[in-house]
């Protein structure tokens, strides 16, 4: 499992760039003196990156992406309404319901790579041919 690096950066990666806005909101609420959002944001961040850590697909190579992506989702649903909390509800951010459609997109990759695991993505091992 050594040589699937860069599918390893993929999800780690991936997964804490979708994270970066909570870091940055939680840190200009630091700087605003809104101590209870930042803290709250934070928190957010950490265990975000925990659950990235710990539901990484190599460290449980046969259970379904769905059920890995699962812990990951809560809690960046949950930065979701933080994020709406923090700016004074949901009248005070102007946002309809159907804003919520934009998670949509998000959420994608339950439905494409859901059923798949770590061992069933392995490559297939390349045969040599004859005077190779």
């Amino acid at each position: 499992m050594e040589g699937r690096r860069g599918e390893k950066i993929g999800w780690t990666g991936g997964w804490l760039g979708s994270f970066l806005w909570v870091l940055v909101l939680s840190v200009m609420f630091l700087f605003q003196g809104r101590r209870t959002e930042g803290i709250v944001g934070v928190v957010l961040v950490g265990l975000g990156a925990y659950y990235i850590h710990s539901c990484a697909p190599w460290r449980s190579p046969g259970t379904s992406y769905w059920k890995l992506m699962l812990r990951v989702y809560a809690v960046l649903l949950a930065s979701v309404a933080w994020a709406i909390w923090s700016f004074g509800g949901w009248e005070a951010t102007g946002l309809k319901w159907w804003n919520l459609l934009w998670l949509l997109p998000v959420l994608m990759p339950l439905l494409t790579i859901g059923r798949r695991t770590w061992d069933g993505l392995q490559p297939e091992p390349q045969e040599k041919k004859p005077g190779q």
